[in-house]
């Protein structure tokens, strides 16, 4: 990092933005360690699983020019029209968008970008606690997301605090809704997380 106290002030002032209901929103600060594991850790599944075919795995940094009052930057996303990707960014819904929560960003993830990304058609969007290791995941049919399905990655002390039947009913994988063949564990999401 440059010491000189003019280019640490430019950088800040330059800090990235998103478009909220037409309005401008900075984004947080530099992420937590594991706010971009897990963010990594499902571009790595999907890019295994998806190399060589349609659909398109989209890390985080890439714009999404949503509509015209919105424009984020995703933790992840999937596109399977490629008309979508330009050089700037991605233009329209994508198939599936991830955001990872943060403090300071996880009311607009929860509340004005998951209404956005509801009404935009995005055909499902998870939302990830990597603090809680909960994973929740919105289907959009009809063009509103229903309930979601919630998945927790439990902590060891907590598995030894159950009882057989208790953890019997825990569900460890699941498969994304995009993709017949695609199971996807907990445990890989939350990999390696401090």
């Amino acid at each position: 990092m440059s010491g000189n106290l003019a280019y640490q002030s430019d950088a800040w002032e330059k800090r990235r933005q998103e478009v909220i209901d037409g309005k401008p929103v900075m984004m947080s600060p530099r992420p937590s360690f594991n706010h971009n594991r897990v963010a990594s850790n499902i571009f790595g599944l999907f890019w295994d699983y998806l190399r060589g075919k349609k659909c398109v795995p989209i890390a985080d940094g890439t714009d999404l020019f949503l509509d015209e009052e919105n424009r984020f930057v995703p933790d992840f996303m999937v596109v399977c029209d490629r008309e979508k990707i330009k050089g700037d960014g991605v233009h329209g819904a994508p198939d599936l968008v991830v955001e990872v929560l943060f403090p300071g960003t996880a009311r607009n993830d929860r509340g004005k970008k998951k209404n956005a990304y509801q009404q935009a058609g995005v055909g499902e969007y998870w939302i990830v606690s990597p603090s809680d290791r909960i994973l929740e995941i919105y289907q959009n049919n009809d063009g509103a997301f229903g309930d979601p399905e919630v998945y927790t990655l439990y902590e060891n002390w907590m598995l030894e605090q159950m009882s057989d039947e208790e953890k019997a009913t825990l569900v460890t994988e699941f498969k994304c809704h995009l993709y017949d063949d695609f199971l996807i564990r907990l445990e890989d999401i939350f990999y390696d997380l401090l």
